[in-house]
C-alpha cells in the first residue's frame, strides 16, 4: 500500500508517502530565478534529439487540464510544482495578464501539467485532482498563493485539506483520495513523461516547441508566443 496511517489527536489520518512518484529532491528542483536560453526544436535535435510539438501535446494517463482554444496556433504547456516559489510568482505576476490577453481571446491553448517536487507537493497535487473538475485550476492557484500555510518538509495533511475544503471536498473523501492508486500512478507517469520531454525543474514552459526554464516575464512570454504564431502554418 502506498499510503501509511498514523494517529493524530486520536483520529486516524491518511498520510501518503508518495515515494512511487519519484520525488527525491536531488533529481529535480525548483528552477529559481535563473532563466535559461530558449531551446528551439532544431537546437534540441542538433544536441541529440528533442520533442516535436505532436509529442509535447500528446495527452498523458490522466485527463489533461487545459484552458483556451484547442485549435489555437500556439500551445503553451506549463510543468509546475505547487511548492515552487517561482511557480507562485509566475501565477501571481504573469499568468493573469497572459490568460486575459491570450488564453481568453483564443490565441493560445494552455495545458497545465503536474511536476511535483517533494512529498508535500505530491500530496497537494493529488488533492487538487480530487476536487471537482471545474475547481481544479482554482485549487491549484490557491495552493500556490498560500504556500506559506501548508508547505513544509514533512507533509501536513490538515493544512493541505484546508486549502481544498472550500471546493466541496469533505475530510473522508480527502483521506480516501490520498490513497487513490489511479491518481498516484497517473501523476507518476505525468512526471516521468515530463522528464522524457526535457523537464528537470519548475516552472518549465513550452511555447510550441520552444522551452523556457525558470522565471519567465510577461514580456518574454509574449515574444515567444508572437514568434511561435508567426512560424505556425497559416490556415
Amino acid at each position: 500500500m502506498i499510503g501509511s496511517r498514523m494517529l493524530l489527536g486520536g483520529a486516524p489520518r491518511v498520510v501518503s508517502t508518495l515515494a512511487v512518484l519519484g520525488f527525491a529532491a536531488f533529481l529535480t528542483a525548483c528552477a529559481g530565478g535563473q532563466v535559461s536560453q530558449p531551446q528551439t526544436l532544431e537546437a534540441m535535435i542538433a544536441a541529440g534529439g528533442g520533442p516535436t510539438l505532436e509529442m509535447l501535446k500528446k495527452p498523458g494517463p490522466l485527463p489533461e487540464r487545459t484552458m483556451g482554444n484547442p485549435d489555437a496556433p500556439v500551445t503553451v504547456i506549463e510543468y509546475a510544482s505547487l511548492t515552487c516559489p517561482y511557480c507562485r510568482r509566475f501565477h501571481a505576476d504573469v499568468f493573469p495578464r497572459f490568460k486575459r490577453n491570450y488564453i481568453d481571446t483564443g490565441k493560445v491553448h494552455f495545458i497545465y501539467r503536474e511536476f511535483p517536487i517533494g512529498r508535500s507537493a505530491g500530496t497537494a497535487a493529488i488533492a487538487a485532482r480530487c476536487v471537482a473538475d471545474e475547481h481544479y485550476f482554482a485549487a491549484n492557484w490557491k495552493f500556490l498563493a498560500e504556500q506559506r500555510k501548508w508547505v513544509s518538509q514533512e507533509v501536513r495533511p490538515d493544512a493541505i485539506y484546508k486549502i481544498v475544503q472550500e471546493f466541496g471536498l469533505d475530510r473522508a473523501a480527502f483521506d480516501t483520495c490520498l490513497e487513490n492508486q489511479t491518481i498516484i500512478d497517473g501523476l507518476k507517469q505525468v512526471k516521468e513523461r515530463g522528464r522524457d520531454l526535457g523537464v528537470s525543474a519548475t516552472p518549465t514552459i513550452f511555447v510550441n516547441t520552444e522551452k523556457r526554464r525558470g522565471g519567465v516575464s510577461y514580456e518574454d512570454l509574449v515574444k515567444l508566443i508572437e514568434a511561435a504564431n508567426e512560424a505556425a502554418p497559416q490556415g
